[in-house]
């Protein structure tokens, strides 16, 4: 029997309202500043090597963390070809965009908050189990759905280090709401960390393929997560 439901956060839960490329581009325009388009891929991969949570045993400090954020975004402007006023440009990127620094960078779907009031409602337990490089309560509660989760479980949190397909992480949630694997199951947007590493951990994954790019990947795939009721009955 189902007694929680445990939901990946980003393009799940939520997305970002502008692209970073769109962000860019406005505020390129602004400093009067060319961007090299062709390089804009390679360097937005770049952007994102070595954000991996911390083994649980590894210790980090999250000042450092927020600098290294910074460095990073400093780095990704100057591998677009842009060399004037770099840092402001940096700045400005990660204030229109980046969820640690941007309160308004992330919306959330129109099927989230029927979707958890319904569960809420039904009586089930919730949780959020995401690979987030931050404490994700503040952001939860900004968008004024922490309310709706029995526990938030971010990879980076020093209470959990470890991401997704890592078993730790969904252990961490399955102890904080208080069910076994067989009692729960893990909605999420990502093959790979979702997937996967839920069904290694013997939780009931069901795959959201929301842009229908997924098709036939898993056998449990909904569009949307009104869909995910039905399911589960």
């Amino acid at each position: 029997m189902v007694k929680a439901v445990f939901f990946d956060f980003y393009e799940t839960l939520c997305f970002h309202r502008y692209s970073l490329e769109a962000n860019l581009e406005r505020i390129a325009d602004r400093y009067g500043v060319a961007v090299d388009w062709e390089r804009c891929k390679t360097a937005m991969e770049n952007l994102f090597v070595g954000t991996s949570a911390p083994a649980p045993t590894t210790e980090f400090s999250l000042l450092e963390l927020s600098m290294t954020v910074m460095k990073r975004e400093c780095e990704f402007i100057r591998e677009v070809g842009i060399e004037k006023h770099v840092e402001q440009i940096a700045w400005e990127l990660l204030q229109s965009g980046h969820y640690l620094f941007a309160a308004n960078s992330i919306r959330l779907y129109d099927d989230a908050i029927p979707t958890l009031q319904h569960f809420r409602d039904e009586g089930f337990k919730l949780a959020i189990v995401s690979n987030w490089d931050t404490p994700l309560e503040p952001l939860t509660e900004r968008l004024g759905i922490a309310e709706y989760f029995d526990a938030i479980v971010a990879s980076h949190d020093g209470r959990v280090r470890s991401e997704k397909p890592d078993s730790h992480i969904f252990n961490c949630a399955l102890a904080a709401v208080g069910v076994s694997a067989e009692e729960a199951v893990h909605v999420g947007d990502t093959y790979a960390a979702d997937i996967v590493g839920a069904r290694g951990v013997g939780i009931r994954p069901i795959l959201l393929d929301r842009n229908g790019t997924q098709t036939g990947r898993w056998d449990e795939t909904i569009q949307s997560l009104s869909e995910l009721a039905e399911l589960l009955i």
